[in-house]
């Protein structure tokens, strides 16, 4: 039974308050989740309070999901559940058992025997068009446009503005963004979904992990 080695509450890691060590037995009023996340099993220890969100940043340190409002309003916390974007901070952990996550870690996963990750087309064009300022909203933006197209090869503007209305940008008008997606689209299409030069139109490399700082 894998129990974390350290465990954060929420409100520890929102005081910057150091995490606690685990007892020698797992608190009676946490219980093991058995979890598949980005196509591994994972086991973690949880409060049946604790959300989806919470315990993939701070048990299972996938930070690449953004704590944001916490409401549910800015989607900067989207992951995929069974294919479909949920916002992890408003999905309960326990909720997860026996459903398939995907974080934007899993978007682009490291092929078996190498380090360096396959992008997904969606991360290259966000990429390539520049479609970020901060990049705190990407991943939840990127991961809402692989859902749209994993279910729709060919979206029409209107609905790649629809598939994105629950994810927030305050950086951005979202021209690049919805150009993005629509670059993406033309690419698969084509059967080319990566970069000649892996550059962004700044020359801006894109993030190892595809992941935004």
């Amino acid at each position: 039974m894998l129990v974390p080695r350290v465990i954060f509450s929420p409100r520890q890691a929102k005081l910057g308050l150091p995490p606690r060590l685990p007892s020698a037995t797992i608190n009676p009023q946490m219980r093991v989740l058995q979890l598949e996340i980005n196509g591994d099993a994972r086991e973690v220890a949880a409060h049946d309070h604790w959300t989806l969100l919470e315990v993939l940043r701070y048990s299972l340190g996938l930070v690449g999901s953004k704590q944001g409002c916490d409401k549910g309003d800015c989607g900067s916390c989207t992951v995929l559940f069974d294919g479909k974007p949920v916002l992890s901070c408003l999905t309960l952990a326990a909720s997860a058992v026996g459903h398939q996550v995907t974080t934007i870690e899993g978007l682009a996963p490291k092929p078996t025997g190498t380090l360096q990750p396959v992008l997904d087309p969606v991360q290259v064009a966000f990429n390539d068009c520049g479609a970020l300022q901060c990049g705190f909203c990407q991943p939840g933006m990127m991961l809402s446009a692989r859902a749209l197209l994993n279910t729709n090869a060919e979206p029409s503007r209107e609905e790649i503005h629809q598939a994105l209305s629950g994810n927030l940008c305050r950086c951005t008008g979202y021209t690049q963004i919805v150009q993005a997606v629509e670059t993406a689209v033309a690419r698969i299409a084509q059967g080319d979904g990566a970069s000649a030069s892996g550059d962004g139109p700044a020359g801006h490399s894109p993030p190892d992990d595809g992941v935004p700082a």
